[in-house]
């Protein structure tokens, strides 16, 4: 097998399969969000840390005005020749999620699998919740998602799956390498297979995740300022199902709300 050290995000082929390979609930999920708690009819829609635009382009297709942006030029490419492809503009662009500003406000916007926590300290964050809610218009949605580090071991340092489109297959390992609380930093390790009918690839990278318990996140959204959490919910995407957070949540989607 091939092995390549390097970015898995610069692979936006296989990142997508693997990714996009079932997203209905969160669909299903996010437009459950923006009738139950946005006080605005939400029509445009916005993705920081878009990378491959799975969501938005099942969002495009729905009818709704999206836009986006990433870090990555190859995923922010992947994503602008797909919308192409259906017929719609190309709305993302390169940009950094804690520095930038739209043009045109949005009614809602969604952040759903860890990107949040890339963000390296919290001035980092801080900027990036500032940024989106000058992107919002007051009363409409932040749909933030990401993994909390409880007060007890975490239950989840191991994920494995598998996704498949045509003869593309795509294996995923992550696992915690580390978990340093005093510093909060996460050592992880994430593990691509990939095979076709005549090649066998191996990604392997590894990066560092920030770590939030509530109470920080908690003080996190308190100094960046404008927002107020209109509910919690968990992984599972069941919007008659809104979780309680305490000290040994683990995985919560923040709906946030601009105020």
């Amino acid at each position: 097998m091939e092995i390549i050290r390097g970015n898995i995000y610069d692979y936006p082929k296989y990142y997508d399969v693997l990714f996009g390979a079932d997203c209905q609930a969160e669909i299903k999920f996010l437009r459950a969000c923006f009738e139950r708690y946005a006080r605005i009819p939400v029509h445009r829609v916005f993705e920081p840390a878009c990378g491959t635009g799975r969501l938005l382009i099942r969002l495009a297709r729905q009818g709704f005005d999206v836009a986006g942006l990433d870090i990555n030029p190859k995923a922010v490419e992947f994503c602008n020749k797909r919308l192409n492809r259906y017929g719609f503009p190309s709305t993302v662009w390169v940009g950094d999620m804690t520095d930038f500003r739209v043009r045109r406000k949005f009614e809602a916007a969604f952040n759903t699998i860890n990107s949040f926590r890339h963000l390296p300290d919290d001035r980092a964050a801080i900027s990036h919740l500032q940024c989106m809610r000058h992107a919002i218009r007051k009363g409409g949605l932040y749909v933030l998602g990401f993994h909390l580090t409880p007060n007890r071991p975490p239950t989840c340092t191991e994920e494995a799956w598998v996704a498949r489109k045509g003869y593309l297959q795509v294996n995923s390992w992550m696992k915690t390498i580390s978990l340093d609380r005093e510093h909060r930093k996460e050592r992880v390790y994430l593990q691509f297979d990939i095979y076709t009918p005549t090649r066998s690839l191996r990604i392997a990278d590894e990066f560092i995740f920030r770590t939030y318990d509530r109470h920080q996140f908690s003080r996190l959204l308190k100094k960046a300022g404008g927002w107020e959490v209109a509910a919690t919910y968990d992984f599972a995407y069941r919007i008659d199902d809104p979780i309680v957070v305490d000290d040994q949540t683990e995985d919560v989607v923040f709906v946030l709300r601009a105020v």
